[in-house]
């Protein structure tokens, strides 16, 4: 690696690019726009968080007004990608969540993707996973931050 901290950048590019193009494929594969694949990991990555993901919370995760995801939610329900479920404490509170079915769809396309990654991750010793997670997140900070 050079000392110019732009390759390292420039890698991060080029990565994040290969991901889009994976990410359009499986759009255009299944009929979604690319903003509905957004909304699926982020419904997803809320799930694994323990995060109740509601319209209002999809739409500051996506940068969309209320209108906008109302239609992305209305075109992902009718395609059977995700419900919207009441809250039991709170009836006026809608929660969506991802269904089975779009989880094993994403599965089935990202699978072997996830696993290469994994699989180049479990060689790095735990050491070098800190601090590659400590990168990748000043690098998610840094990217966030200007337009925030």
């Amino acid at each position: 690696m050079a000392d110019d901290p732009h390759v390292l950048v420039h890698k991060l590019r080029a990565l994040t690019v290969d991901l889009n193009s994976l990410g359009a494929e499986f759009a255009r594969k299944n009929g979604l726009h690319p903003t509905d694949v957004r909304a699926l990991i982020c419904l997803l990555d809320a799930r694994r968080a323990g995060v109740a993901a509601t319209p209002g919370y999809l739409g500051k995760q996506l940068r969309l007004e209320s209108a906008s995801v109302t239609a992305l939610v209305d075109r992902l329900v009718a395609a059977g990608h995700v419900r919207r479920e009441r809250d039991s404490r709170d009836r006026r509170r809608v929660s969506i969540t991802v269904t089975p079915s779009a989880v094993e769809l994403g599965s089935q396309f990202f699978g072997p993707a996830l696993e290469a990654a994994s699989s180049e991750i479990e060689r790095l010793s735990p050491a070098e996973q800190q601090v590659v997670d400590r990168f990748l997140d000043s690098m998610l900070g840094a990217i966030r931050r200007p337009g925030s």
